[in-house]
């Protein structure tokens, strides 16, 4: 017989809002919440980077009560006055959806910076949220961190395996609260999966893939020539540590995803599969990687492949695909967006829902079966859910993050997870270069097989950068 079950009825036959237990949002004891200094002062947050997913923290953050918007900075001028009718053209009329509305009404005074360092040193911001190009990640963290501020930095981590350790490193050494925006963290439906899951519900698993596909065929971020930069956006500070190359429109300020040098789609959009396999397999790290990859069918300025596969192999005896695929459109699998086969039954699942295909025998076998299907949703039509964490896991993200910093205790996405489940999609993009199998020794944080591959671990800063 198959079960279904909504968040409500699920709550109710648990006893979930008696117990107090939580699956989103972990409430803060009075008795906890009084013994912190100004609790109940607001957090002062601070932005940087309040370009286009900038913007959507930057609203998020606006929602929550505790949270008073201090300062706000970026290279773009007309992003740090808030201010679209300073946009340039162009890129209204090209990228409508990537450019943020903008004219946001705070209630207090907001300081304005085109450095970040001036914002950090500014003692009265608590916090800061990052939301800048990967390739900045590292630095603006770990300044942050070292200036004393508790800070929530967007995924992915990192741009190198090298930098994310060193930002692990710098927030071991502080007493700074960090998460990582790796939403799906604070989902409810996957933190109730990863307590089941490696407790053994669909039994052993041997294989899982998962599959992120955007069509770009046939023009992709097009091709052209460099020109110079839009007077107010200084594209100097846009680089940073990344070697110099003269403006060029499809690249900043939205389109530099698709440049190796800066970020590429495994980082962008595949480590949020890559970390739910690591959650949910209860895996740190992958003994051995294999990837293949490249520019099969959109011609255009990218410097990363349009169609794209890596899988990785656990020594635990398991095994994970994931694709990127933007030369094609549709689904991948029969529900969700990820698929985990294991002994006993196969889970799909979404975000706020999930469905369970219990196993049948195979040949040379006869049995029972082994479980019952099951499926299972949220209810969708409440922002705040029975649990008091919110339908939107970036929300959820967010409120942990904030009561972490009144709490001082460790929030849902820490340092360490981001950066192991960050350079998954960093180890994919270093075997697809190399064209080898590479062995990973997590430990050391160095392939075992290949110096080649070791040399990709990082890069060189151009001056006067320094990591």
């Amino acid at each position: 017989m198959s079960t279904k079950t909504t968040r409500r009825s699920f709550i109710a036959r648990t006893g979930m809002i008696s117990a107090g237990i939580t699956l989103g949002v972990k409430p803060i004891s009075a008795a906890s919440y009084n013994r912190i200094k100004g609790a109940n002062e607001k957090i002062r947050v601070g932005f940087i980077g309040v370009g286009n997913r900038g913007t959507q923290l930057l609203n998020i953050f606006m929602d929550q009560p505790d949270v008073e918007i201090a300062a706000l900075c970026d290279v773009y001028e007309p992003y740090i006055n808030r201010d679209r009718s300073g946009v340039d053209p162009r890129y209204i009329k090209d990228r409508p959806g990537q450019i943020p509305e903008m004219g946001e009404n705070f209630p207090n005074k907001v300081e304005r910076y085109s450095d970040y360092r001036k914002l950090l040193e500014n003692t009265t911001i608590d916090a800061v949220c990052i939301a800048t190009p990967d390739h900045w990640h590292a630095l603006m963290t770990i300044d942050a961190i070292n200036a004393g501020k508790d800070v929530y930095i967007e995924k992915p981590l990192s741009k190198t395996i090298h930098e994310g350790r060193a930002m692990v490193n710098a927030g071991k050494n502080s007493k700074q609260i960090v998460t990582v925006g790796l939403n799906r963290r604070g989902a409810p439906t996957f933190q109730k999966l990863a307590r089941d899951i490696p407790a053994g519900k669909i039994g052993k698993i041997t294989y899982t893939s998962a599959c992120h596909v955007g069509n770009m065929f046939p023009s992709g971020i097009g091709k052209m020539k460099p020109e110079n930069p839009p007077k107010d956006f200084n594209w100097d500070a846009w680089l940073g540590p990344r070697a110099f190359r003269p403006y060029q429109y499809n690249i900043a300020p939205y389109m530099f995803r698709w440049w190796e040098d800066y970020c590429n789609q495994i980082s962008n959009q595949g480590v949020h599969y890559l970390d739910l396999i690591r959650w949910l397999l209860n895996e740190e790290a992958p003994a051995a990687v294999s990837a293949m990859g490249g520019k099969y069918a959109v011609d255009d300025d990218r410097t990363i492949p349009d169609t794209f596969q890596v899988t990785y192999e656990f020594a635990s005896g398991s095994i994970a695909t994931v694709k990127v695929l933007e030369a094609s459109s549709g689904s991948f699998i029969p529900y969700g967006f990820i698929e985990m086969r294991g002994t006993k039954g196969t889970l799909y699942t979404n975000e706020n829902d999930y469905k369970i295909a219990p196993a049948s025998p195979g040949q040379f076998q006869s049995w029972d079966k082994l479980m019952e299907a099951e499926e299972y949703s949220l209810e969708t039509k409440d922002k705040l859910l029975a649990d008091n964490s919110y339908l939107n896991s970036t929300a959820n993200l967010i409120r942990n993050f904030l009561d972490c910093i009144k709490s001082r205790e460790t929030p849902f996405s820490t340092l360490e997870i981001g950066h192991r489940s960050t350079s998954l999609a960093h180890m994919a993009t270093i075997s697809m270069l190399t064209k080898e199998r590479l062995e990973w020794d997590p430990a050391k944080e160095r392939f075992t097989n290949s110096e080649e591959a070791n040399k990709l671990l990082s890069y060189e800063y151009r001056q006067p950068y320094k990591l």
